[in-house]
C-alpha cells in the first residue's frame, strides 16, 4: 500500500511539476515569451484542441458542401435532379404507352378492322387507373331499370341520339354519286364518293391533322381530328397537301380524289366519320349530291 502511495504521488507531482516554456531571439538570445506549464496542462490542452478539431471537422462536412469533395458523399442538387429525372421518365413511359394504344386503335381505323367500339383516347387514359379485377360491374337493380326505360326511348329516336353526338354542320369533302353506303355489318364503315381524278377533297370540319401517310391498303390517307371528339377519315386519295400536325379549317383542301392502295376499284373517296370512337354513317350529316 505503501509503495502504490509513493507511486501516486510521485505521479502527481510529474504532473503538476512546473516547467517553463520559453521563447528566445536566437541572434541575441533575448526572451521573447515565457509559459508556465505543467505535464497535466499540455495533456488537457491537446486534448481540448483535438476534440475542437473533430468537432469543427464534423461540422464542415455535416453542413456545408465541402462533403461534396470527400469520395462517398452526393450533391444534394445531384439527388434533386436525379428525383425529378425519375419523375420525368416515369411520366414519359405513360405517355408513350397511352399513345401507344392510341395509335393502335387509329391503325385499326386506317385497316378497317375495328368495330364499333370506343376509341376515345381520355377512356383509354382512364383504363391505366381501373383495375377491373377490383371493380364490380355487375349492375344494380335501379341500374337495370334505368337501362331498360333508355333502350325504349332510344327505339324511336335513333337520328337524334346520333345528331347529339355531332352537333354541328359538317362540310361535303367531295359531291359526287355514292357506289357504297356506310354498311358496318359488312365492316364498312364508310360511304364511297365516285369523282373525277385531281377532284380536290375538302376538311369537313375546322381540326387538326393527326396522320397523313401511305398505305399498302388504302394508298394515300388523311385523318383529321375535330372537336367534341369527332374523326374524319380519308383514303384513296391521289396526294394529299396537308402533313401530320397541321391545322385546317373547314372547306380547306386537303388531298385529291385518287385510285391508290390495293382495296381501290377506281377514283372514288373513302370517307369515314367516328363520333366518340364509334363509327357512324357521313350520309346522315352530309348531302353528297352533286
Amino acid at each position: 500500500m505503501a509503495k502504490e502511495k509513493q507511486k501516486r504521488q510521485q505521479l502527481k507531482k510529474k504532473l503538476l511539476h512546473k516547467y517553463r516554456l520559453v521563447i528566445l531571439n536566437e541572434d541575441t538570445f533575448e526572451e521573447r515569451i515565457s509559459f508556465k506549464l505543467t505535464r497535466l496542462n499540455v495533456f488537457v490542452l491537446v486534448a481540448f484542441s483535438a476534440i475542437m478539431l473533430i468537432v469543427l471537422t464534423t461540422f464542415l462536412i455535416a453542413f456545408t458542401s465541402l462533403r461534396e469533395y470527400i469520395p462517398g458523399y452526393s450533391s444534394t442538387a445531384l439527388k434533386q435532379q436525379a428525383i425529378d429525372l425519375y419523375e420525368k421518365i416515369d411520366s414519359l413511359e405513360q405517355v408513350a404507352q397511352r399513345d401507344s394504344i392510341y395509335l393502335n386503335s387509329i391503325r385499326n381505323v386506317l385497316t378497317g378492322e375495328l368495330k364499333s367500339e370506343s376509341i376515345n383516347k381520355d377512356s383509354l387514359f382512364k383504363s391505366f387507373e381501373l383495375d377491373p379485377d377490383q371493380v364490380d360491374l355487375s349492375p344494380n337493380k335501379q341500374d337495370s331499370l334505368l337501362r331498360e326505360e333508355v333502350a325504349q326511348e332510344d327505339k324511336y329516336n335513333l337520328f337524334e341520339t346520333a345528331t347529339a353526338k355531332v352537333n354541328f354542320k359538317l362540310f361535303p369533302p367531295v359531291k359526287g354519286a355514292i357506289t357504297q353506303k356506310y354498311n358496318p355489318k359488312e365492316k364498312h364503315f364508310a360511304v364511297d364518293v365516285v369523282a373525277p381524278k385531281d377532284t380536290p377533297i375538302k376538311a369537313t370540319a375546322d381540326g387538326m391533322v393527326i396522320f397523313a401517310e401511305w398505305t399498302a391498303q388504302t394508298g394515300y390517307v388523311i385523318i383529321i381530328e375535330h372537336s367534341n371528339n369527332l374523326i374524319s377519315v380519308y383514303k384513296h386519295n391521289a396526294s394529299l397537301t396537308k402533313q401530320q400536325g397541321d391545322l385546317v379549317r373547314v372547306g380547306e383542301v386537303i388531298a385529291s380524289i385518287g385510285n391508290t392502295g390495293e382495296l381501290t376499284t377506281g377514283p372514288h373517296l373513302h370517307f369515314e366519320l367516328w363520333s366518340e370512337g364509334y363509327s357512324i354513317d357521313p350520309e346522315s350529316f352530309i348531302d353528297f349530291t352533286l
